[in-house]
């Protein structure tokens, strides 16, 4: 083998394509990742670090659960901490539709397996006693539900690649991408290198689009922008991922740092690449934030940014392969990527080179019908 030729090359360096790249490299696979920028420079980098198993669709509480049982295992398997913990995930429910709906899903998450149960508003105000529930009619809480360092997972899963004898480049932008080389894909950067595979696997993310059109695939996926912001630390009282679902809520989690960090999805969303600030988020976001906590209010800001969501129309996203033969698409995670990925790594690994999933994954298939009901949970 020459080389510039491996046996996938992996489009993407966030948490998708790293992890993917890693469990490659255990399967003993020649590995090349293309980064465009650094590793995490995409979505992975700008999340706020929740994990959490608490959706409504059979499929995604699969993935999710196999997520975080990989998750807990990471510091024995890298040799170092990624900051792993079971802070858990609440949500609350504000209208009487709203309650009934994490009932049915509870049903269902149960049936899995999963540890979710209902807790009253009473009980909610016994367990976190520092939450303001006025107007709060109970909630669903998951324990097993937790929290993780991107970074740190992200380093875990670059040594892992780099230790297998494979390759990562960064700074790598993917400008071309040729199926009719042969049996091989020919990969071209900005820089004018070329690379050979029979097989590439499409994990750009916000970029994953335009990485399709190399290979004229047409993804129904598009970026918009998403803010966060994350204060000071204060002594850590382990506070959950608080979603608060309401027109004007917003999410948040106590890092094991005591640091606050949480966002907000806004009401008009913002399409395209755009990752600026706006003194709006500044703003609004704390007044969502103390109305649940009032005793954060003297809390100082460090800092805020914004990444990407990669959404696709149905809120789920698209793992799988695709028409043109050794063409693989793992994208538009829908603001889900960091806490799915190390599932989806593993389970596209094993379906490029086995060519079957463990369970139904009809759900993210490539061609399915994307008019269908969005995920429930957000």
């Amino acid at each position: 083998m020459r080389t510039n030729e491996f046996d996938v090359i992996i489009i993407g360096g966030g948490i998708i394509g790293t992890a993917t790249g890693y469990y490659l490299s255990k399967r003993r696979k020649r590995v090349l990742l293309l980064e465009k920028k650094y590793l995490g420079s995409g979505s992975t980098g700008r999340c706020i670090g929740g994990i959490r198993a608490q959706f409504s669709t059979e499929t995604t509480i699969k993935v999710a659960m196999k997520s975080v049982d990989l998750f807990r295992s990471m510091e024995n398997e890298f040799g170092f901490s990624v900051d792993w913990h079971p802070s858990g995930y609440l949500f609350l429910a504000y209208s009487e539709e709203k309650k009934q709906s994490f009932l049915d899903i509870i049903q269902l998450q149960n049936n899995l397996g999963l540890d979710v149960r209902f807790l009253t508003a009473q009980d909610i105000k016994s367990k976190f006693n520092y939450i303001n529930t006025d107007g709060v009619l109970g909630g669903t809480f998951c324990p097993t539900d937790g929290q993780a360092d991107p970074f740190y997972v992200l380093k875990g899963y670059m040594k892992g690649i780099n230790n297998a004898g494979n390759v990562i480049k960064t700074h790598s932008e993917v400008v071309g991408i040729d199926n009719h080389v042969s049996d091989l894909f020919e990969v071209t950067t900005k820089s004018g290198e070329k690379f050979y595979a029979p097989q590439v696997l499409n994990s750009a993310g916000p970029n994953s689009k335009s990485v399709g059109e190399f290979a004229g695939i047409n993804l129904p996926v598009e970026p918009e922008r998403h803010e966060s912001l994350i204060t000071e630390g204060i002594e850590f009282r382990e506070i959950p991922m608080i979603v608060d679902y309401r027109p004007d809520g917003c999410y948040f989690i106590q890092r094991k740092t005591g640091q606050i960090i949480g966002c907000y999805t806004p009401e008009k969303r913002v399409p395209g690449n755009d990752v600026g600030s706006t003194f709006e988020f500044l703003t609004e976001m704390p007044r969502r934030l103390i109305r649940l906590i009032p005793s954060l209010e003297s809390l100082a800001i460090l800092r805020q940014w914004a990444g990407s969501y990669t959404v696709t129309p149905d809120g789920n996203p698209i793992v799988d392969k695709t028409e043109i033969p050794g063409y693989y698409v793992s994208t538009a995670m829908c603001g889900h990527g960091f806490m799915l990925g190390p599932a989806l790594g593993k389970l596209m690994a094993d379906y490029m080179i086995d060519d079957e999933w463990p369970y139904d994954m009809s759900e993210f298939a490539y061609n399915r019908n994307f008019q269908k009901a969005a995920e429930a949970l957000g």
